[in-house]
């Protein structure tokens, strides 16, 4: 089986670290979102918003370095 070659300007793009750190984030504002007293609709988005956040950082969790 033939292995597709990344180009460089490709690997960049897809560096575990900012990706990482955009997942946490978002994970993190899904938690301030659960806790705020505000506002219904917001809470109601909070478990959506960590579970997305939680997904990403699966799916990040595999990029290269």
């Amino acid at each position: 089986m033939a292995h597709y070659k990344v180009p460089p300007e490709e690997r960049r793009l897809f560096r575990r670290g900012p990706w990482e750190n955009l997942a946490t984030l978002l994970i993190a504002v899904g938690v301030v979102m659960l806790m705020q007293p505000f506002s219904l609709s917001v809470y109601g988005w909070s478990f959506a918003t960590i579970l997305a956040g939680t997904v990403g950082f699966v799916i990040v969790s595999h990029f290269p370095e």
